[in-house]
This record gives structure tokens, sequence and C-alpha cells, in this order.
């Protein structure tokens, strides 16, 4: 397996590198891991090795762990096939909901290694939302989520949205441009999860902050961060590939439920089937 973690310097989240390597001893033993840590405030294309081997990759902070995941994945771009999964983390991962990583483990991998899937914690808004011209409702969270390397063969880069005028007004008080292509209930889930009281789901976020003159450029990157993880889910589904929520694999494993690609089920099922084990 192929780990790639995404950090900001190691002062924040300061543990989260060590809590990684504790849950990968815990939950993933005796897989072989190559682990490659990737920091937004190193300087750009810079190669270091870490105390215990692991590389140490500097990649432009321009898209957060957007970039710096595509950075990673062309360093390593010539050996990605030799590994069964790639995992892409960033050092908040331990942030909010976190039940779901620990029933990700050995047997969830195994049991699904070879198919075109992506596991880990799906996360829906209480109606679906219009965006790039279509309805979606529903994302898998990117912080902490497993890929085979074929199914990011086919997928490209992580990264789809990359200009940030396409989306952005530079008007703190309407901060989306009028035409930018997503529906007026998502702008408002966006502005409410960094600013205020979250979706109406009864969760909010870790970091929020008001918004103004002087943190709107610190706005536009997350929220070009979350628009960025939106699409990744909606370019999944469009490839045909299967979103795979941990916390209900786990509990069809336990079931010994049948997990043909036609038995995966779509979100919606699998959320129904879930929430007895949150």
């Amino acid at each position: 397996m192929l780990n790639l973690f995404v950090r900001h310097g190691a002062e924040t989240y300061a543990d989260a590198l060590e809590t990684l390597q504790a849950y990968y001893a815990a939950h993933l033993p005796n897989v072989a891991r190559t682990l490659v840590v990737i920091d937004n405030a190193r300087p750009e294309g810079s190669v270091e090795t870490l105390p215990g081997g692991a590389a140490l990759l500097g990649a432009s902070n321009a898209l957060w762990e957007f970039s710096a995941w595509d950075a990673g994945l062309d360093a390593l771009h010539g050996s990605l096939m030799q590994y069964d999964y790639v995992h892409f983390v960033t050092s908040a991962y331990r942030q909010l909901y976190t039940a779901y990583i620990d029933r990700i483990d050995t047997q969830v991998l195994s049991a699904l290694r070879g198919r075109d899937v992506v596991i880990g914690h799906i996360d829906a808004y209480p109606q679906p939302v219009g965006f790039l011209g279509r309805t979606s409702q529903a994302w898998l969270r990117s912080c902490f989520l497993f890929m085979p390397p074929a199914t990011l063969r086919r997928l490209g880069p992580i990264t789809s949205l990359r200009d940030p005028a396409r989306w952005f007004s530079g008007n703190p008080d309407a901060p989306f441009r009028d035409d930018a292509p997503l529906s007026a209930d998502f702008r408002a889930h966006i502005v409410n999860w960094l600013t205020g009281e979250g979706t109406g789901q009864g969760t909010a976020w870790h970091s929020r902050f008001a918004l103004d003159a002087g943190t709107l450029a610190h706005f536009e990157a997350k929220a070009l961060a979350i628009l960025n993880e939106h699409a990744l889910s909606m370019r999944l589904y469009g490839q045909g590939t299967a979103l795979v929520d941990a916390t209900w694999i786990a509990a069809a494993l336990q079931r010994k439920k049948p997990l043909s690609q036609d038995h995966i089920g779509n979100w919606r099922a699998q959320l129904a089937e879930r929430q007895p084990y949150l």
C-alpha cells in the first residue's frame, strides 16, 4: 500500500503522523506500506528523507491537499501499479466524526481488493444540490480514503477544479460569482459550514471563522477544496466506481453479506444500513 500523507508543517496536528502509524500497526499490521509525507509548507519540489526512511516531499499549497496529492502522484507515477491501494490522508483526519477509521482493517481491504471501489466515509447533504450542471447529494470525505491504482489511473488527477476566478466574486458579502455553476443551497451549505453552525445536521466545522475582507482568501481556498472534494466523488460515480462507506462494509462483512459489485449498493442503501453502527 502507498500512503500519501499531506500536512502543512509539522506543528499543526503535531501528533497526526504518530497516530496514523499507530492506526496502521493496530488495524493493518501485516500490510506492506510505503509512506510518503507531502508537506505544503516546504519548498515545492524539495525531497528529503525522514527518520525511519519515509520520503518527505515539498509541494505547493495552491489547492491545499489536492495539489499536494497530485504532486505526490506525479512523483510516484511510474511505481503506482505495484500497490493494491493508495491511501490518501490529511493531518486533520482525526477531526469531527472518526469512528469509521477504525473499521477499515485488513479484512475490509482484503474483501475489496482488486475491485473498482473507493473506501472511506460517505457524507450527504439533507437534500440534493446543483453542481456543475448536475444534481448531487453525497460524497466521500477526502481526508481518509483508499483507492486502487487502477481506479486512480482511470480517474486521472485528483484535482479537477483549479481556477478560483470561475467560482468567486471577490466580495465577502456574496462570495460566489452569480454565474458559478453551483446552486443557491450548495452555496449556503459552504458558507454555513465554514463560518456558521453547519448544514443543519447537528455538526459544526472545527475551524469556523468570520467571513470578511481579511479572511476572504482563506474562505476561497477552503471552499475550492470542498468543491474539489465533491467533484472527486462525482467523477468516480461517473466512471462507474463504487463508493464504499467504511461503516457499512465492516457491518456487511460481519453479517457475511455478498459483496459482488452489484451488491455493494448505492450510497443511500449503504447509509440506511450503516445507521445502527454509527
